[in-house]
């Protein structure tokens, strides 16, 4: 079980300047030496983090900066740009912030047509392609990967987890130079499956370390229970900061904020792997929902079953893993109750989308549960993984065991 990081230190750590100073000297920065804080990937999750991280440090600029990557020329749609323009008439506070900076004629343009806008254009006025109904704060956009990070001290990875390995291979090449690595807190969620030298899971902050070339105790984890649009909107939320004792403490400090609290957490390998596996459940959670008009009786024995599911996977991959409990359970719940997954199993289940649609979703972004449902099975199906079945005669594939994902993978997988 992780701590609620240095509660009563931050009571007292009332002031931007405070809450960064710790991580300031481990940095070892001189006074006039901002701490270089940039955001890898702007879906919905990592635009929020990022825009969270630009409110509260402001302010101190000699202090901390924060920007943000992501690729460029990427077009938003004239319905998706009508829309815009609609959530910006709608916010008055937002209205005038465009005004005021000379940038609403361009949605104006936009809204009748006459030009194109690109995500990394609106995402410096604070508006993400995949959640254009929730304004952020104006973002330090740069679109050129290089100029992005070579000199970064904290990167936020908000990439999916099927982008992750490829992204930090081509970082890794910037940093071969450097005398001293940056530290990495990935956001993303899912596993990739690797069967040699034995079967075994790989997760984001491990192709982070391979790709990289990074020591595994610089990269972290940082998992919810959140859901990104309300976490912006202030609801209140928390978080688990998850890897070295020397980074999580620190950063927990840093990273919190009065409506977002942060745990720090030791256990990295249980809390990565139930991120992957949470997004699994949470499709099949939404086909459950649109099968059975939101039954709540179907929906808790769908529940129970699942999270039995994802506790013996989780015993079976990782050696010593933490229960299931606290903020483990409760990212789990949130995310079969509302989410992108959720979503997707809802459209599958109401028939709206089908699986040979593709995972990558207008305005929601990818739908990272799909990979981590072929990964898990064909990790699961391995027989020198076997196991004794519950009869207590025969060995079976542990796969054999998990019922739910065995139907999400002829669903999502085979498509049968």
């Amino acid at each position: 079980m992780g701590s609620l990081s240095n509660g009563n230190t931050y009571a007292a750590c009332v002031t931007p300047e405070e809450r960064v100073g710790e991580l300031r000297r481990l940095f070892g920065k001189a006074q006039d030496d901002p701490l270089r804080v940039v955001g890898v990937g702007a879906g919905a999750w990592g635009s929020v983090f990022v825009a969270m991280l630009q409110d509260a440090y402001e302010t101190i600029p000699n202090l901390v900066q924060v920007r943000i990557w992501r690729r460029p020329g990427k077009e938003l749609d004239r319905p998706s740009a009508q829309h815009l323009f609609d959530v910006i008439n709608a916010r008055e506070d937002v209205l005038r912030r465009l005004i005021r900076n000379c940038a609403y004629l361009k949605y104006v343009e936009a809204r009748l047509g006459d030009r194109v806008l690109f995500a990394d254009e609106i995402l410096r006025d604070g508006f993400c392609i995949n959640m254009l109904d929730t304004p952020l704060c104006p973002l330090k956009v740069v679109t050129n990967l290089q100029e992005a990070v070579w000199d970064a001290d904290i990167v936020i990875n908000g990439l999916p987890s099927t982008e992750t390995r490829r992204v930090f291979e081509e970082i890794g090449r910037y940093w071969r130079e450097r005398r001293t690595m940056p530290i990495v807190i990935s956001l993303a969620k899912g596993v990739e499956a690797a069967l040699l030298p034995v079967p075994h899971v790989v997760t984001p902050t491990q192709m982070i370390q391979q790709a990289a070339k990074i020591p595994a105790i610089n990269v972290l984890y940082l998992g919810g229970p959140n859901i990104a649009a309300e976490v912006y909107n202030k609801e209140y939320a928390n978080a688990r900061i998850c890897g070295s004792e020397k980074w999580t403490k620190p950063l927990a400090k840093f990273l919190r904020h009065h409506h977002f609290v942060v745990w720090d957490n030791c256990d990295l390998v249980t809390h990565e792997m139930m991120g992957g596996l949470k997004n699994v459940y949470a499709i099949g959670a939404g086909m459950v929902a649109a099968l059975t008009n939101e039954s709540a009786t179907s929906k808790a024995v769908y529940f129970a079953h699942c999270v039995s599911e994802m506790i013996y996977i989780t015993h079976l991959l990782a050696e010593e893993p933490e229960r299931l409990a606290g903020p483990l359970l409760a990212d789990t719940y949130v995310t079969l109750l509302k989410g992108r997954n959720a979503w997707y199993g809802q459209k599958i289940g109401s028939g709206e989308l089908k699986p040979d649609m593709g995972v990558n979703i207008k305005g929601k972004g990818m739908i990272q549960g799909v990979s981590a449902v072929e990964a898990f099975h064909e990790l699961l199906r391995q027989p020198s993984l076997s196991v004794t079945h519950p009869d207590g005669i025969r060995t079976v594939a542990p796969v054999e065991l998990c019922p739910i994902l065995i139907i999400l993978y002829r669903i999502l997988i085979k498509r049968l």
